[in-house]
This record gives structure tokens, sequence and C-alpha cells, in this order.
């Protein structure tokens, strides 16, 4: 096998993206990986990467020889990153030692006998240069940060015993997407309505840096005789103090800010139940700085940049919403909070130029329509309703909110909407023929029995907040395939519930004037239902009733939905 590069922990958040720069750089690379690599060899062809020039091999770091093919195994390899390591809070200290500790060591051992070594990069951490660290003590600083200090100390220590020649880097927080860790808790606390307080005081400093800018300056890093045996602090100086990051991402995502603050001392008294705060996270939280100067000139010699951090954070920010944290698979399209009119608004797709927009029901989001939007032949938009799914809550009706959402769309779009959005579309309709290529309404609660147990019990709130994805699936007759894992998490949110059942319940007394408005609409309209979930009473418009479907046949026949959709734009691309 022939590498330039080998890459262990090639499967991790960080080693998965360095693997990633060194492709786009033209080396041939090791990803060495624990298990299979499958999952990085499919990451990879996501992101459109060629892989021909990548080899996978299976590696174990906490075995000395690291149980790669010896002799002769990757000895054209002049340059070893270690980007492995364990990094959970809570674990036992033996696990985070073998990996931590002994995995660093036996790198070391393995890169000095590679005869054409250049360099070794060894992954490290901010805040071995902490004023009060001093050495490693597992009971006051968990597993995970006094192994990585105790791992930094031997990879110098068999590098210098071994003349291998070493690079140490040490990041701060990592952000990008598929971090879930850490400060991601944090940002998790504060999107959901639970961050009663910030920890610590005004001068708490955690600072972050770019995934993308990272790996960059780690593929860098060898290029450069002067940057071995040396240590560089990699972190962006211009990451805001805790109190003002939490603003940013609090209005970013249209969330409230907490305005208490808790000491760190009395936080590390308080049991876990109350904080909802790993132990080992407070010794994070630090007003120390770091000395990241001689990073930054060699940045520079790189010709390396770092990005905005206060957009960085935003789209990270971004990235852990879509994510839902680390719980699903984040989608291909664009995303993210915008401002639509006067609302924070989770918007999926194209705002300009889609064939098709997409308007969910409850209590579902705008993923229900996922399935569809990857079956249609068009650029699609979706977002969820304010007030609703990741959106923060209204402060203009529903109407307004469309109208300002689709006020930058310059194509005719087939508008799309299921259930209770059906109403705002019609209206939206009504008003704005001519920017609606045809409107299709999918199970349309107000042509529907008013039979929903949201509309009659009074239990309805709480039995939707303490709802699992899989009782919900039950009751919307919708299967456990886990598409309501994100619904019932919105539903957690704060006052989540409360909107939910108040909107269906004032929904309700609008079905009269929306069937009477159906009659006046000049764009196109067709109708979508299932066969299980019929309109009450005939319908004098064409209605397309799908076999064996419910109230959601976006989600349970998303193949016979497209097919509907997809010649309906046809007919009214001519039209």
């Amino acid at each position: 096998m022939s590498a330039n590069s080998v890459v262990f922990g090639a499967g991790g958040f960080i080693g998965r993206s360095l693997v990633l720069e060194l492709l786009r750089r033209g080396q041939y690379v090791a990803a060495a990986v624990h298990g299979s690599g499958d999952r990085l060899t499919e990451w990879l062809a996501d992101r459109g990467v060629e892989t021909d020039r990548l080899t996978v091999v299976p590696a174990d770091i906490t075995r000395p020889g690291l149980g790669l093919p010896e002799p002769g195994g990757l000895d054209e390899v002049r340059d070893v990153y270690n980007t492995a390591a364990r990094f959970a809070f809570g674990v036992d200290p033996a696990e985070a030692r073998a990996v931590n500790v002994d995995g660093a060591a036996h790198v070391i051992e393995w890169a000095a006998a590679r005869p054409q070594l250049r360099r070794v990069v060894h992954i490290s951490g901010y805040r071995m240069a902490a004023a009060d660290a001093g050495s490693p003590d597992y009971r006051r600083d968990g597993a995970y940060e006094a192994s990585k200090r105790e791992g930094d100390a031997t990879a110098r220590a068999r590098a210098s015993a071994l003349g291998v020649p070493l690079t140490v880097v040490n990041p701060s927080t990592v952000i990008g997407q598929g971090q879930y860790l850490g400060l991601a808790d944090l940002v998790g606390q504060l999107w959901r309505g639970r961050l009663a307080a910030l920890p610590g005081g005004p001068d708490i400093f955690l600072p972050v840096v770019a995934l993308d800018y990272f790996v960059q300056f780690l593929a860098s890093l060898p290029e450069k005789r002067e940057s071995a045996d040396n240590t560089y602090w990699l972190l962006d100086d211009a990451t805001p103090h805790l109190p003002q990051l939490v603003a940013l991402l609090a209005e970013h995502m249209g969330v409230r800010a907490p305005r208490r603050s808790v000491p760190v001392g009395l936080l590390k008294r308080l049991p876990r139940a109350i904080t909802r705060a790993d132990p080992e996270t407070l010794s994070f939280l630090s007003t120390d700085r770091y000395d990241t100067s001689s990073a930054r000139e060699l940045a520079e010699s790189f010709g390396l940049e770092m990005p905005p951090v206060h957009d960085a954070l935003r789209r990270w920010t971004d990235d852990l919403v879509a994510a839902r944290f680390g719980r699903v698979r984040a989608p291909r399209a664009p995303y993210g909070f915008q401002q639509v009119g006067e609302d924070r608004t989770w918007v999926v797709g194209d705002r300009e130029r889609p064939g098709y927009v997409f308007l969910h029901g409850l209590p579902v989001d705008s993923d229900s329509w996922t399935p569809v939007a990857d079956r249609v032949d068009a650029p699609t938009l979706a977002a969820d309703l304010p007030g609703f799914g990741r959106s923060a809550p209204a402060r203009q009706s529903h109407d307004a909110w469309l109208a300002a959402l689709l006020d930058p769309v310059r194509s005719r779009p087939v508008l799309v909407a299921h259930s209770y959005s059906c109403g705002p579309a019609l209206r939206y309709a009504l008003r704005h023929p001519e920017r609606v290529g045809a409107l299709v309404l999918v199970s349309p609660a107000f042509l529907q029995p008013a039979s929903s147990w949201l509309m009659r019990s009074p239990l309805a709130v709480p039995v939707l907040r303490l709802m699992s994805a899989e009782r919900l699936a039950d009751s919307l007759g919708l299967p456990h395939d886990g598409c309501l894992e994100g619904p019932v998490e919105d539903l957690r949110r704060a006052g989540a519930a409360v909107r939910v059942v108040a909107a269906l319940r004032s929904a309700y007394g609008q079905r009269g004037a929306l069937r009477i408005a159906l009659h006046r609409v000049t764009a196109p309209v067709e109708l979508i239902i299932g066969s299980r979930d019929p309109l009450e009473g005939p319908s004098v418009l064409p209605v397309t009733e799908i076999a064996s479907a419910g109230h959601y046949p976006q989600l349970t026949h998303p193949d016979d939905v497209a097919g509907h959709l997809v010649p309906l734009r046809e007919r009214a691309a001519v039209r």
C-alpha cells in the first residue's frame, strides 16, 4: 500500500475532515480506523470527494504496533497524524488512558520505524497551558482531561527519546458539522429553553476554532521545517466571552438568553440534576487566555485566515439544530435560521427559484416533506412555521409570515400545503394567484372531520409533552421509522405543545370561511388525500386518493405524492 500520510482516528470528527483535506491536496492517504471504514468512505462520497488515492486500514492504537501490517507496511509514509482520542465525559480512567496515553505512545513508537518519516502531528488540547493545570489528577480533572494531559507528556517524552520530529497542536473547541459535545450541550440547553442561568461569570472564555481552518492548518504543518518540535495553541482569540457568545446564538435562534449567572464554585457543589452539566466540563469554565502568536504567524505563512468567528458560530448552531444535536442526519439542502418578516424561522432549500414550496401540518415540521422533496424534479423550499418545529415563537400571523417567506421567490412554484397549513396557503393563493403555478392541498384539515384527540382532550398539552416518538406515531397512524424523533423533541421545547394545541383549535373555527374561499381561487387547485383519511363530503375539485394512506401521505407514500406533483408542475409551467 502506498501513502504519503497516515491519519489515525480517521473515522472521527477531526480525522475524517483531515483526510478530506489531504485528498483534496492530491495526497495519497492511509486512513487508519478502528473497525470498518464504510462510514468514512460514505461520508467522503457524500461530499463528492474522489477516493482513488485513499487506502483504509484497520488499526487499534491501544496495541503496540497498532495492529498494522509489518514489516514493510506503510513504509512510504512521511507524515503521521494522531487525531485519535477518547473524547467523552464520565468514562472509566482505564478506558481513557488506553487511547489517550498508551495510544499516543504507540503511535510515536510506530512512526519512529518509518524510514521516510518527516513529521508526527499530535493533537492535544488547549487546556494544557491552563494556569492551574499542574500534573494530571484523575480525581480532580476527570478521566478525559487528565488522560489528555498525561498523553501530552507521554507523546513528548517518547518522541524525544526516539528522535521523532513532533509537532503538538493544542486546539480549543473545534466547531463544525458533527461536533456534539462540550459547548454543544450548552447550545442545546439554550435552544430547548432549559438554560436558566449562565455558568460562571462575565469573563468566562470558552474559545473555539473552525473545523475547516483547523484541518487546513494541520495539513500544512509538515511543509514547514520550523514547525518541528514546536507546540501551537490554535483558537480564535476573537471568540466572545461566554455571556456575549450565548446572547449571539440566542438571537440567531430566536430564543431568550438567560440573564442570571451562577459562579463556578457554586456549580461544582451543586448536584448534576440541577446543573445539567457533567462535572468534568466545569474545569473549562475559566478566564484563562493563551499565547496564540506562533500559530497565527505560521498560519499567515500558509496563507490561512480564520473565518469570522460570529459567522462560524452561527453556521455551527445551524448544523447542531439540523442534526438535532446528533440524533438525526442533517439534510443536504441549504438550511438554517433566517429572518422571515418579524420571525426567526428555520428554512430549508432555495428561497429564490424553487419549483415547489412545501408547508407542513401539525404536530410535524418541514422535515415531513423531505421524502417528497428528494423525489421531485426541481429545487424546493420548506420552512418550519413560526411557533412550531425549530422556528421561534410567532410575532406575526402565519399569513403575513408566508407572504414574507415567498417575497424573495422569483419563480412560480407549486405551493403544496398539508393539513393545518392548507389555510394560510389557500389565503395566499387567493391574494396572489399570479405568483403560484398551482396550489396542492394535502389532507386539508378544513375539509375533513374534526376528530383528532388533539381537538377534544383537555389533557392534550401534557400528553404531547410526554409522548415518545413511538406513541406519537401510533396516535397519528404512522410507522415507527424514526420520522417523528425531531417533532417529539420540538414538542418538549418551552411552550411548543401549548402552541400546537391552540393553533389546531383556532383553525377549527375557520373551516367555514376556508371552504367558501376555496371556490374563489383562480390558480389551479388540486387535492391529495389518503383513502384512510377521507374528506367530509364530496368535492367539486380534482381529488387524488392514495390507496392505503392516512393523514400523512407525504411520509407513508412519498413516491405517490411526488409522482402526482411532477406532472402538475410541468402543466403549470406552460399555463
